[in-house]
């Protein structure tokens, strides 16, 4: 795996994915050696960032290496200088990339043009750290995957996407709700729907929350409007009027569903202060294991000499 880039959950495959979950888990307890000693992670982005920039700097401190953050400003990826030659450049002067984008033709233009490993730290079409987190947390407070069901509550985005694939590809169902035109785009459901064929699973796409939801063992929500969608705010707030998970909605769950959200939460839109901060909630479990399962990443692509 080493040397490769990963630009989709589905580019782990279901092996390598697994394998992530257990280092993970395994040095959440008992520590990590510096695997990355004397090796630096380009932090490129385009778009601001609490969890992801602080867990893979942390990440890569832990693993023995070295962090350096780039800001669009400071790059001006794509207009003040080719993604292309970018790429070119950074591989001369570090180990990895892990770039967050507008664009998933970015990542796959660094990657190209790289020889060194990229990570999608975020693009529009996915967030396969974020889901890896997700896996992981859902893994460490129920023991297992294989089996068990997951509802998303929302818009069709780059989380529920990469969950869909995730999912699907370890045993889980996957059922999201969400109103009409802001579903899953139909490539991504029709290929999640082809990997869960493969694992006896189901992938669900439906209108109505309650349909989702009842006897999920995971309700996950996320926020109505994303960044880069300002100008859709209002017209959004509208689309998902009835899409809110309250306590109302979540009792449709199994007794002991648990709740996610990725965060930053919009308290009072899709979600409510009751949950989020209620007894079903792992929202700052799932934070944390950003951590854990994007230093278990960067472990398995810089880890080893490749060639």
């Amino acid at each position: 795996m080493a040397g490769r880039d990963v630009l989709s959950i589905v580019d782990l495959g279901p092996d390598k994915l697994r394998g992530v979950l257990e280092m993970a888990l395994r040095t959440k307890k008992d520590g990590c050696a510096p695997l990355l000693r004397g090796k630096t992670l380009a932090l490129l982005f385009e778009k601001a960032s609490l969890r992801t920039r602080v867990s893979f700097d942390v990440a890569m401190q832990q693993l023995g290496g070295h962090a350096v953050y780039l800001s669009q400003a400071e790059v001006g990826l794509g207009q003040r200088e080719s993604v292309a030659d970018i790429a070119r450049v950074l591989s001369r002067y570090v180990d990895g990339i892990a770039a967050r984008t507008f664009a998933q033709t970015t990542l796959e233009t660094l990657a190209k043009y790289s020889s060194v490993p990229v990570i999608n730290a975020l693009s529009d079409d996915e967030h396969p750290c974020q889901a890896a987190a997700d896996l992981l947390t859902v893994y460490e407070k129920r023991g297992r995957l294989a089996g068990l069901s997951l509802a998303f509550v929302g818009d069709g985005n780059n989380v529920a996407a990469s969950l869909s694939l995730g999912c699907a590809m370890l045993g889980m169902n996957f059922a999201i709700a969400s109103p009409d035109g802001y579903g899953l785009p139909a490539p991504v459901l029709g290929q999640a729907e082809r990997l869960a064929s493969l694992t006896g699973v189901s992938v669900r796409a439906v209108s109505a929350p309650e349909d989702a939801v009842r006897g999920a063992d995971v309700v996950y929500t996320d926020v109505w409007t994303s960044m880069g969608q300002e100008d859709q705010r209002q017209e959004r707030l509208r689309a998902f009027a009835g899409y809110q998970v309250n306590q109302r909605l979540l009792s449709l769950a199994a007794p002991d569903a648990i709740f996610m959200h990725d965060l930053p939460a919009h308290r009072g839109e899709e979600i409510v202060d009751e949950v989020i901060d209620g007894p079903q909630s792992v929202v700052f479990d799932q934070a944390e294991n950003r951590l854990h399962a994007q230093r278990a990443i960067l472990a398995l692509l810089m880890g080893e000499e490749t060639g």
